[in-house]
């Protein structure tokens, strides 16, 4: 977590231009690492940097819903130390095309290529995804019931290193993960910036 705060405060605060980046320096001792859970079905290996809550999760819906990019270039450092290896190609989970015109960018694409450039590693548009509502706002057992479908838009030959912003139950990159190998893909290695706790690990007061 001190090489994450670290890689996120290697910027100047955009407001006040002190050291902080797009956090200041008591958010980013509150960030805390993402939950180790299993990889979803059809992922090989996965890895997320931090749990989707409080600071973090404010820094990831500034990305997504206000493009605000003050922090994209030390998530991508980050992200990139962390990546598991063996990819040979880099790409994204694609937001719904409505979100996508709606916002004019894709927060997914735009941690995939910056990462990417960090990787050294080529990033391609590979995953199309199918009509259908977004998946925020949906319940855990809703976006279980009904993942989003995905299609490859090209054979794929190589491994690939899967990235998304926010990993929650899993669905959406399993769909996505399944779409890859359907196509070719040897072996899918999902990275996300963070990962929503399970509802299990949600802190309960102390009784005494």
């Amino acid at each position: 977590m001190r090489t994450v705060a670290r890689v996120l405060l290697a910027t100047r605060c955009p407001g006040c231009g002190t050291a902080g980046g797009p956090l200041c320096p008591a958010c980013a001792a509150a960030l805390t690492p993402a939950p180790g859970l299993p990889p979803p079905p059809g992922v090989d290996a996965c890895v997320a940097l931090l749990a989707y809550d409080g600071p973090a999760r404010r820094l990831l819906t500034r990305l997504k819903y206000a493009n605000e990019r003050a922090a994209l270039r030390g998530l991508a450092a980050a992200l990139a130390t962390a990546a598991p290896a063996g990819a040979a190609v880099v790409t994204w989970v694609p937001t719904t095309g409505a979100r996508r015109r709606e916002r004019g960018f894709d927060q997914a694409e735009l941690l995939a290529r910056a990462t990417a450039r960090r990787l050294r590693l080529p990033c391609r548009r590979l995953l199309g995804r199918g009509a259908g509502p977004a998946q925020t706002g949906r319940s855990r057992a809703e976006r279980r019931a009904s993942p989003p479908s995905f299609t490859a838009r090209r054979p794929v030959r190589d491994p690939v290193l899967l990235v998304d912003d926010v990993v929650t139950t899993g669905a959406t990159a399993s769909a996505a993960a399944h779409a890859l190998r359907r196509a070719g893909a040897p072996r899918v290695l999902l990275l996300a910036a963070a990962r929503t706790p399970p509802p299990w690990t949600a802190r309960v007061p102390s009784v005494h």
